[in-house]
């Protein structure tokens, strides 16, 4: 027997949460939002009044408006986000262990070792969604099928509330004539290259050339052309099992434009003191240091950079980030948002080449720093210790790396 592999995405999720707790948005159009005050204006999630009027997850929430006069935006809660997310997830462990979250809101199941037939599994799927709706109040919609990919498109293919199967009897007429950005990590930058190349629908991609695919796309082509051939053979990980860390990063929207070098130096400062802060706490030192930039028309550009020496000092990895900065970018338009993200890692333990050319005492004396600020911020929060060169600008002096500490407490669940 194949597979049983379930995908079960709570529907409009953290509108679906806040309904709970404001019965006087019923038969209203609502969204969670961020900020606009903050420059984080923008729709995390709306509900299906909002939906029908044109509003779109991630856009601006003056264009939300303006689609929809009448919306309504909540601030998100996301610590109540959280405990929802973790008794939807008590549910599905009551069916497996292999359990994977993809996000708070969603997750796959291998459900192959507690049915005996695909049709077992379907009543699993159909048994979940109602458990799930009778304790939390809230509706999942669930793809079934014999690999995680096509149970994901199930799970988008038919919302609200609803199950949708997909196995080897049918796949092939249901799936392949669907647009390929359906396909999971067809992202919009790949999807903009597969229509230059006349794929528009997953048969499309299916029917291209795997070697032309891998010429175009290297390693993710070959990749994207097993999943619309229903090849994907990946496992659902087992709860609790923690993936490999590949890279750390953070990055912020910040309070202002950023419009000259020393605005760029003192946000890359706070948010390498978070990034180094991960790595440590982590026990890994990280190579490579990439930066991110997007300006104020929201153009975006990458760059990263192998350093000689692995490390997870503060100051290394904001030194190496505005090098790159400075020699990558040149003010064409003011910034509206920068990040650092570091990977390549080997462990803190593991003894690494040293430069002949670097001074090893100035690192130990920084490494040390970077412990004695560490505990400081552990016991008193992330605030009690920033850089002087913040305070010349107030503004940015409110800036902090995101940390999840400093997110308000949940509220009680609402009585049913």
């Amino acid at each position: 027997m194949d597979r049983i592999i379930l995908h079960s995405d709570c529907n409009c999720f953290y509108a679906s949460v806040e309904a709970l707790y404001h019965p006087e948005l019923q038969g209203k159009p609502f969204a969670v939002g961020g900020d606009p005050e903050k420059r984080h204006g923008i729709i995390l999630t709306k509900n299906q009044l909002a939906k029908q009027c044109g509003v779109a997850t991630g856009e601006a929430l003056w264009l939300a408006r303006r689609k929809c006069p009448d919306l309504i935006v909540l601030p998100p809660r996301f610590p109540l986000y959280v405990q929802y997310s973790k008794r939807a997830r008590e549910i599905y462990l009551q069916y497996t262990d292999q359990v994977e979250p993809f996000g708070l809101d969603e997750a796959w199941l291998d459900i192959t070792g507690s049915v005996s037939s695909p049709e077992q599994g379907i009543r699993t799927a159909n048994e979940i969604r109602c458990r799930i709706h009778d304790k939390l109040g809230i509706t999942v919609s669930v793809g079934v099928s014999w690999n995680k990919v096509f149970a994901k498109l199930g799970s988008d293919y038919k919302k609200p509330d609803a199950t949708t199967v997909f196995l080897h009897n049918d796949w092939k007429s249901r799936i392949w004539p669907l647009p390929v950005e359906d396909l999971l990590f067809v992202g919009k930058a790949t999807q903009k290259k597969l229509l230059e190349y006349g794929v528009h629908t997953i048969g499309d991609l299916a029917a291209m050339p795997q070697k032309v695919l891998q010429t175009r796309f290297g390693k993710g082509g070959d990749v994207l052309w097993r999943y619309a051939n229903g090849m994907d053979t990946s496992p659902v990980e087992h709860w609790g099992s923690k993936p490999a860390v590949k890279s750390i990063g953070n990055s912020t929207t910040t309070p202002r434009d950023l419009t000259c070098n020393e605005d760029v130096k003192r946000v890359f400062l706070v948010l390498a003191d978070s990034v180094a802060r991960r790595l440590r706490e982590q026990g890994f030192l990280a190579r490579t240091v990439s930066i991110g930039v997007r300006d104020t028309a929201l153009h975006s550009f990458t760059r990263q950079h192998a350093r000689q020496e692995y490390t997870n000092i503060t100051r290394e990895i904001a030194e190496d980030a505005y090098a790159l900065f400075q020699t990558n970018y040149h003010w064409i338009r003011p910034l509206r948002s920068v990040g650092i993200t570091v990977s390549d890692f080997v462990s803190a333990e593991q003894c690494v080449q040293t430069s002949l050319f670097s001074n090893e005492s100035a690192r130990e004396r920084a490494e040390k720093l970077d412990a004695a600020v560490d505990n400081l911020k552990k016991r008193y929060g992330t605030a009690c210790v920033r850089p002087a060169v913040l305070l010349e600008d107030m503004m940015l002096a409110e800036f902090q790396g995101n940390r999840l500490s400093a997110l308000p407490p949940a509220a009680e669940a609402p009585a049913k």
